[in-house]
């Protein structure tokens, strides 16, 4: 279960620099924000940030966004990233559901979903980081080849992605349904929190990367 309630934390998140705190006014400038001209990445729900601050360190020619709306999940990013602080990554609180108002279009080369929400009841498929709703919304952000990367533990929620792709007018580029038995799509992936522990139990991952039609 995330942590949601750290008393303080969305006091330190406000004070962090780390955070930018009006990204409306940031859409269409990220290259400025950062002060290069980098490819941009985004996660979006990304947790206490083990994921997108390994994959800001190894790749320090890309720059990187991580999103969370929960102030206390966000805390354990900035933590990380004070004791090893990286130049190319910030960080957002917000809803996933803004997030065209934040990137403009063809703005972002690639986006990261990592063991997002399942919201199981039906009446809250719309909700779903993975749905053709969501999936409509990266359209607007993505660059015309930049691509979507989905991992999960959740058979169901992956089902239920794989479904909404064309639902969406996007195409599979790959699939797996055992990731860490998968040679290919193991070369250079990073784990998340969610990701080792599930995979530690003996629990299969599955990844897709999709684009959209062409």
């Amino acid at each position: 279960m995330r942590l949601r309630n750290i008393s303080g934390s969305k006091e330190i998140i406000a004070q962090s620099a780390l955070v930018v705190h009006e990204p409306e006014r940031a859409k269409g400038k990220w290259q400025d924000i950062f002060g290069s001209a980098n490819p941009l990445r985004i996660e979006i729900g990304m947790g206490k940030g083990k994921f997108i601050h390994e994959m800001a360190a190894q790749n320090p020619e890309i720059n990187y966004i991580g999103i969370e709306k929960y102030s206390s999940v966000l805390l354990r990013a900035l933590q990380k990233m004070e004791e090893t602080p990286l130049s190319n990554l910030l960080f957002l609180r917000m809803e996933a559901e803004n997030i065209t108002e934040v990137f403009e279009r063809q703005e972002v080369q690639r986006i990261y979903l990592n063991f997002s929400d399942p919201w199981p009841k039906e009446r809250h498929a719309k909700r779903r980081l993975p749905s053709k709703e969501f999936l409509e919304r990266y359209d607007r952000i993505l660059k015309k080849d930049g691509t979507l990367e989905f991992k999960t533990d959740n058979k169901e929620l992956f089902e239920f992605a794989l479904e909404q792709v064309p639902l969406a007018g996007w195409e599979i580029v790959e699939v797996s349904y055992d990731l860490h038995r998968d040679r290919k799509m193991m070369e250079g992936n990073i784990m998340t929190e969610y990701e080792e522990k599930f995979s530690s139990k003996g629990n299969p991952i599955y990844k897709y990367i999709i684009k959209r039609q062409q």
